[in-house]
């Protein structure tokens, strides 16, 4: 999705890229972000992550843009709540790290958009499953505060195709407490949907106040 280059818009695209159908919905639907936005479903695990980002940066596409990672995950720490913000400082898997850019930003940005929503920062680890049980316990001890599938493979692949501005925001769907196997799973996911709808506005305010020429 795009729209008219205007006095102020970024000068490069912003590309949103998210796993599920249900993801790509909630981020489409999103409102007041004007500017070049193109969100981009994957589909699922690092892999489809890494071919669908690769191809889209490639020649013919957007081998530009600016990338957020985003969409759903689980979360780590205790306390954490189904419509919890993650804004990753770093994200993490087995081929290695990648920092992010611009956190604070997202965080404040993201902060004015939902008030009320808790936001947490941290390490955001990848796993090539869906992370239960013992192993959630472990990577929290590695000091991780959120897993998911894609991000870390998304950034990864996107720096691959050149330096950019790179982030990961995602929505806390499944948590410690709140695991999907229990009651409540419909309600925690229905909240997590409405609050992936109203972030696509602070993602633009993060890409407007990173690329756009300084005076």
């Amino acid at each position: 999705m795009s729209g008219p280059r205007g006095p102020g818009s970024p000068v490069t695209p912003l590309l949103v890229a998210c796993a599920l159908g249900i993801e790509q919905v909630a981020l489409r639907s999103g409102r007041g972000a004007p500017g070049p936005v193109r969100v981009l479903r994957t589909g699922m695990g690092p892999r489809a992550a890494e071919a669908a980002v690769a191809r889209l940066l490639g020649p013919g596409g957007l081998p530009d843009a600016a990338v957020i990672a985003s969409g759903f995950c689980a979360g780590l720490a205790p306390g954490m709540h189904p419509g919890d913000l993650v804004v990753a400082e770093e994200t993490r898997d087995a081929d290695g790290t990648t920092p992010c850019t611009g956190t604070g930003v997202l965080v404040a940005a993201l902060t004015r958009a939902l008030p009320g929503r808790r936001v947490h920062t941290g390490p955001l680890t990848g796993s090539d499953h869906v992370v239960r049980g013992p192993e959630r316990a472990a990577l929290r001890a590695s000091g991780a505060i959120a897993v998911d599938m894609e991000s870390a493979a998304t950034l990864r692949t996107a720096l691959c195709h050149g330096p950019r501005p790179v982030a990961a925001v995602r929505v806390v769907v499944d948590a410690p407490e709140h695991e999907l196997v229990r009651i409540g799973t419909v309600r925690g996911g229905i909240s997590a949907f409405r609050v992936l709808r109203a972030v696509l506005p602070a993602f633009y305010e993060w890409h407007r106040s990173l690329l756009l020429p300084r005076r």
